[in-house]
């Protein structure tokens, strides 16, 4: 029984794997990249030029915000050795206005 099942199994395959490698490249199909080229330029574009939009707005919004009284916390301020850069106190990407020393802010 199981070797009737699948002589008719590889009968329909054989039978049906020329028709669907003809699909793909003609006949209904090949207009496709035009609407993935005006989904690229009216779609995705403008979605991305909006997200950045909305993220320099954010960004403006937050910028002239006071930043937060130093408090010395003594498990923020734990160096066990020297960063190897610099003088070793400051991380590798130190922003003196946003980044605390174990003393405290810088300016």
């Amino acid at each position: 029984m199981s070797a009737i099942l699948s002589q008719i199994l590889r009968r329909k395959i054989a039978t049906s794997a020329p028709r669907f490698a003809t699909a793909a490249t003609a006949g209904e199909h090949s207009g496709g990249y035009k609407m993935w080229k005006r989904l690229t330029f009216f779609v995705a574009f403008p979605s991305v030029g909006l997200c950045m939009l909305n993220a320099y707005l954010a960004h403006q919004e937050h910028a002239h915000h006071a930043r937060p009284e130093f408090v010395k916390y003594e498990y923020l301020a734990k160096r066990d050795k020297r960063f190897p850069w610099g003088e070793g106190n400051k991380s590798l990407f130190h922003n003196p206005h946003v980044n605390a020393l174990p003393d405290g802010y810088e300016a």
